[in-house]
Protein backbone atom coordinates (compact mmCIF):
# COMPACT_ATOMS: atom_id res chain seq x y z
CA UNK A 1 0.00 0.00 0.00
CA UNK A 2 2.10 2.66 -1.52
CA UNK A 3 0.09 5.30 -3.38
CA UNK A 4 -1.09 8.06 -1.61
CA UNK A 5 -5.03 7.01 -3.17
CA UNK A 6 -4.35 3.73 -1.65
CA UNK A 7 -3.49 4.80 1.89
CA UNK A 8 -6.27 7.86 1.88
CA UNK A 9 -8.64 4.69 1.01
CA UNK A 10 -7.90 2.42 3.49
CA UNK A 11 -7.14 4.22 6.53
CA UNK A 12 -9.90 6.42 5.31
CA UNK A 13 -12.43 3.62 5.77
CA UNK A 14 -10.79 2.86 8.63
CA UNK A 15 -10.92 6.10 10.60
CA UNK A 16 -13.94 6.10 12.50
CA UNK A 17 -13.62 2.73 14.10
CA UNK A 18 -9.97 2.65 14.25
CA UNK A 19 -10.13 3.43 18.18
CA UNK A 20 -12.53 0.88 19.37
CA UNK A 21 -10.49 -1.92 17.71
CA UNK A 22 -7.67 -1.25 19.56
CA UNK A 23 -8.51 0.41 22.91
CA UNK A 24 -6.11 -1.20 25.13
CA UNK A 25 -2.73 0.33 23.26
CA UNK A 26 -2.79 4.03 25.25
CA UNK A 27 -0.21 2.92 27.81
CA UNK A 28 1.93 1.64 24.99
CA UNK A 29 2.16 5.10 22.83
CA UNK A 30 2.77 6.52 26.82
CA UNK A 31 5.66 4.61 27.15
CA UNK A 32 7.15 4.77 23.83
CA UNK A 33 6.84 8.69 23.62
CA UNK A 34 8.82 8.79 27.34
CA UNK A 35 11.64 6.70 25.26
CA UNK A 36 12.07 10.39 23.57
CA UNK A 37 13.28 11.69 26.62
CA UNK A 38 11.05 14.99 25.37
CA UNK A 39 11.87 18.34 28.02
CA UNK A 40 9.50 20.66 28.95
CA UNK A 41 9.16 23.76 25.58
CA UNK A 42 10.10 21.14 23.34
CA UNK A 43 8.76 20.94 19.81
CA UNK A 44 7.87 17.66 19.36
CA UNK A 45 5.82 16.24 15.68
CA UNK A 46 3.52 12.90 15.31
CA UNK A 47 4.24 11.65 11.48
CA UNK A 48 1.38 9.72 10.07
CA UNK A 49 -0.59 10.36 13.74
CA UNK A 50 -3.62 8.89 12.30
CA UNK A 51 -6.07 9.50 15.60
CA UNK A 52 -3.84 10.85 17.32
CA UNK A 53 -3.04 8.47 20.13
CA UNK A 54 0.04 9.35 21.07
CA UNK A 55 -0.26 13.07 21.00
CA UNK A 56 -1.74 13.30 24.79
CA UNK A 57 1.59 11.64 25.87
CA UNK A 58 3.36 14.27 23.70
CA UNK A 59 1.93 17.10 24.88
CA UNK A 60 2.30 16.39 28.84
CA UNK A 61 6.11 15.45 27.76
CA UNK A 62 6.57 19.41 26.34
CA UNK A 63 4.38 20.87 28.86
CA UNK A 64 1.91 24.33 28.05
CA UNK A 65 4.91 26.04 26.38
CA UNK A 66 6.27 23.56 24.29
CA UNK A 67 4.75 22.77 20.74
CA UNK A 68 3.10 19.48 18.98
CA UNK A 69 2.05 19.48 15.79
CA UNK A 70 0.07 16.05 14.47
CA UNK A 71 0.67 15.37 10.86
CA UNK A 72 -1.57 12.71 8.64
CA UNK A 73 -2.06 11.58 5.10
CA UNK A 74 -5.90 11.64 5.66
CA UNK A 75 -8.66 13.70 6.57
CA UNK A 76 -10.48 11.29 8.26
CA UNK A 77 -8.06 10.19 10.90
CA UNK A 78 -7.73 13.84 11.12
CA UNK A 79 -11.17 14.66 11.85
CA UNK A 80 -11.58 11.64 13.94
CA UNK A 81 -8.56 12.61 16.24
CA UNK A 82 -10.42 16.06 16.63
CA UNK A 83 -13.59 14.34 17.72
CA UNK A 84 -11.48 12.47 20.25
CA UNK A 85 -10.28 15.97 21.99
CA UNK A 86 -6.77 15.19 20.41
CA UNK A 87 -6.84 18.85 18.74
CA UNK A 88 -6.37 19.95 21.83
CA UNK A 89 -3.30 18.37 22.93
CA UNK A 90 -1.89 19.55 19.47
CA UNK A 91 -1.60 21.52 16.04
CA UNK A 92 -3.45 18.57 13.34
CA UNK A 93 -2.36 19.24 9.83
CA UNK A 94 -3.17 17.34 6.45
CA UNK A 95 0.15 16.47 5.17
CA UNK A 96 2.59 14.12 3.23
CA UNK A 97 5.06 12.86 5.34
CA UNK A 98 7.82 12.34 2.57
CA UNK A 99 6.85 16.57 2.40
CA UNK A 100 6.40 17.85 6.04
CA UNK A 101 5.07 21.42 6.11
CA UNK A 102 7.43 22.78 8.14
CA UNK A 103 10.81 24.46 8.21
CA UNK A 104 14.32 22.82 8.03
CA UNK A 105 15.83 22.11 11.61
CA UNK A 106 13.27 23.32 13.84
CA UNK A 107 11.92 20.28 15.69
CA UNK A 108 13.66 18.71 18.47
CA UNK A 109 11.72 15.08 18.27
CA UNK A 110 9.43 13.13 15.68
CA UNK A 111 7.21 9.63 16.64
CA UNK A 112 5.84 7.91 13.78
CA UNK A 113 3.87 5.08 14.21
CA UNK A 114 3.52 2.44 12.11
CA UNK A 115 4.84 4.41 9.42
CA UNK A 116 8.19 3.82 7.47
CA UNK A 117 6.99 1.07 5.78
CA UNK A 118 3.51 2.40 4.55
CA UNK A 119 6.36 5.17 2.39
CA UNK A 120 6.09 5.23 -1.03
CA UNK A 121 10.14 6.21 -0.13
CA UNK A 122 11.41 4.91 3.19
CA UNK A 123 14.70 6.63 2.39
CA UNK A 124 13.27 10.34 1.13
CA UNK A 125 11.18 10.11 4.03
CA UNK A 126 13.88 9.60 6.31
CA UNK A 127 15.74 11.86 5.07
CA UNK A 128 12.67 14.50 4.89
CA UNK A 129 11.91 13.81 9.04
CA UNK A 130 16.13 14.59 9.12
CA UNK A 131 15.54 17.62 7.24
CA UNK A 132 13.01 18.90 10.28
CA UNK A 133 14.60 18.01 12.97
CA UNK A 134 17.41 19.80 14.90
CA UNK A 135 21.04 18.33 14.91
CA UNK A 136 20.93 15.99 17.86
CA UNK A 137 17.25 15.70 18.03
CA UNK A 138 15.40 12.21 18.00
CA UNK A 139 13.04 10.18 15.98
CA UNK A 140 10.58 7.58 17.69
CA UNK A 141 9.73 4.87 14.62
CA UNK A 142 6.88 2.91 17.10
CA UNK A 143 4.43 0.10 16.88
CA UNK A 144 2.27 -1.11 20.05
CA UNK A 145 3.54 -4.55 19.03
CA UNK A 146 6.28 -5.99 17.61
CA UNK A 147 7.00 -7.08 14.22
CA UNK A 148 6.49 -10.64 14.69
CA UNK A 149 2.82 -10.22 16.60
CA UNK A 150 1.37 -7.76 14.06
CA UNK A 151 2.64 -10.10 11.68
CA UNK A 152 0.52 -12.83 13.05
CA UNK A 153 -2.53 -10.80 13.23
CA UNK A 154 -2.49 -10.07 9.76
CA UNK A 155 -1.67 -13.61 8.91
CA UNK A 156 1.46 -13.42 7.45
CA UNK A 157 5.20 -14.49 8.26
CA UNK A 158 7.70 -11.99 8.63
CA UNK A 159 9.49 -10.79 5.15
CA UNK A 160 13.00 -11.11 5.26
CA UNK A 161 13.07 -7.83 3.14
CA UNK A 162 11.20 -6.02 5.91
CA UNK A 163 13.01 -2.45 6.18
CA UNK A 164 11.71 -2.34 9.91
CA UNK A 165 14.31 -5.16 10.85
CA UNK A 166 17.34 -3.84 12.44
CA UNK A 167 19.76 -4.85 10.16
CA UNK A 168 18.29 -3.29 7.33
CA UNK A 169 16.75 -0.33 9.19
CA UNK A 170 20.68 0.92 10.77
CA UNK A 171 21.87 1.60 7.41
CA UNK A 172 18.91 3.09 6.28
CA UNK A 173 18.96 5.54 8.83
CA UNK A 174 22.46 6.14 8.64
CA UNK A 175 22.48 6.87 4.91
CA UNK A 176 19.40 9.50 5.92
CA UNK A 177 20.64 11.77 8.56
CA UNK A 178 20.17 9.43 11.85
CA UNK A 179 22.07 7.77 14.23
CA UNK A 180 20.21 4.32 15.61
CA UNK A 181 20.85 4.40 19.49
CA UNK A 182 18.24 1.85 20.82
CA UNK A 183 16.46 -1.15 18.89
CA UNK A 184 13.43 -2.92 20.76
CA UNK A 185 11.20 -5.45 18.42
CA UNK A 186 9.38 -7.53 21.22
CA UNK A 187 5.56 -9.48 21.46
CA UNK A 188 4.94 -6.02 23.59
CA UNK A 189 6.08 -3.00 21.43
CA UNK A 190 8.43 -2.43 18.70
CA UNK A 191 10.69 0.60 19.00
CA UNK A 192 13.53 2.04 17.29
CA UNK A 193 15.15 5.15 18.81
CA UNK A 194 17.30 7.61 16.09
CA UNK A 195 18.94 10.64 16.91
CA UNK A 196 19.87 13.07 14.11
CA UNK A 197 23.37 13.69 13.46
CA UNK A 198 24.86 16.64 11.79
CA UNK A 199 25.27 17.24 8.30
Amino acid sequence: MRGHAAVRAFFGARAATWDTKFPDDTPAYEAGVAQLGLRTGESAVDVGCGTGRALPALRAAVGPDGTVIGTDLTPQMLLTAAEAGRNVCALLVEADAARLPLASATQDALFAAGLVHHLADPAAGLREFARVTRAGGRLALFHPIGRAALAARRGHSLSPDDIRAEPHLRPLLAANGWELTSYEDTAARYLAIAVRTTD
